[in-house]
């Protein structure tokens, strides 16, 4: 998501760095109008920059190397992220999750990502 987020605004600063300077500098500028496109160029290039070496906005949820866990008796265990909703939001990663056993009717156990109703 970030990606197009990313390209948008490349292109927009893009844009707002080319535009009014240009038309500023094909109609014969004076110094008021060099300074003018200098500063906004400048600044555009500023914001370009910001956008590039920003980190993602979307936060990262992380499980790594994570021990065993078990349910038994309808309970439920997991080894790895649980998140409300359908999709959640933000990144998340897991590795080397641990093991995850589930014993008795009802129990349920996972590893890696789970989203919960």
């Amino acid at each position: 998501m970030w990606g197009g987020r990313r390209i948008a605004v490349t292109v927009a600063a893009g844009l707002v760095i080319v535009s009014t300077p240009v038309f500023w500098l094909l109609d014969g500028p004076d110094t008021g109008q060099l300074v003018g496109a200098s500063v906004q160029a400048a600044t555009g290039v500023g914001a370009l920059v910001w956008a590039w070496i920003q980190p993602a906005a979307e936060a990262l949820d992380s499980a790594v190397r994570t021990g065993r866990a078990e349910a038994s008796g309808g309970g439920r265990a997991h080894t790895g992220i649980r998140r409300r909703g359908a999709g959640g939001s933000g990144a998340a990663r897991v590795q080397q999750s641990g093991d995850a056993l589930a014993r008795g009717q009802g129990s349920g156990a996972g590893t890696g990502i789970e989203y919960t109703g």
